[in-house]
């Protein structure tokens, strides 16, 4: 769907928790309230592109993120209606954790940050694959979705899950 198309509404509350006070009705300041920490788009990345779903995977991503920090983010972002609890279906004690729909469409947000700082940081991401992924970025973005969609929680990106060996970097001059 064209960015043009979507329609403003708005959302019910999720859990019936009283809506929270908003600095300002600003779109990017009301987005970053709910999701403008590094911790917060972390999760939503591996979630989105390493294909973690256990609180284990989350807390062992490399990050080095405390595990009351991590444990209070996966709530944030719970209430905010951006990921969901599933029990797990071998063991129905134990929680995965699953971008809604509202959480898989920040999927574009996230391949954007992803380009920009391959371009423009020294970062482990292979400049042939980056810009393969934004000459690409509609089947990308299709795969994501077409993945979130089965359940499928194969890595986009295997190399930045640690299931698979870092490519060999070259950078631009």
């Amino acid at each position: 769907m064209h960015f043009a198309s979507y329609i403003c509404y708005g959302v019910a509350n999720v859990g019936g928790a009283p809506k929270p006070k908003r600095r300002s009705g600003c779109p990017v300041s009301i987005s970053l309230e709910i999701f403008g920490d590094r911790w917060s788009l972390l999760v939503i990345r591996d979630l989105m592109v390493r294909g973690f779903r256990t609180f284990k995977e989350f807390e062992n991503s490399g990050e080095g993120i405390a595990t009351n920090i991590l444990a209070n983010r996966l709530r944030r972002l719970e209430s905010a209606g951006i990921i969901t609890q599933e029990a797990e279906e071998e063991d129905k004690r134990r929680v995965n954790y699953r971008l809604t729909e509202k959480g898989i469409d920040l999927a574009p947000v996230l391949l954007d940050l992803l380009i920009w700082g391959s371009r423009h940081e020294e970062a482990d991401a292979p400049c042939a694959i980056i810009e393969n992924m934004a000459a690409n970025r509609e089947q990308i973005l299709a795969e994501v979705r077409r993945r979130w969609e089965q359940h499928d929680s194969t890595p986009l990106l295997p190399w930045l899950s640690g299931s698979a060996d870092r490519p060999q970097i070259t950078r631009k001059k």
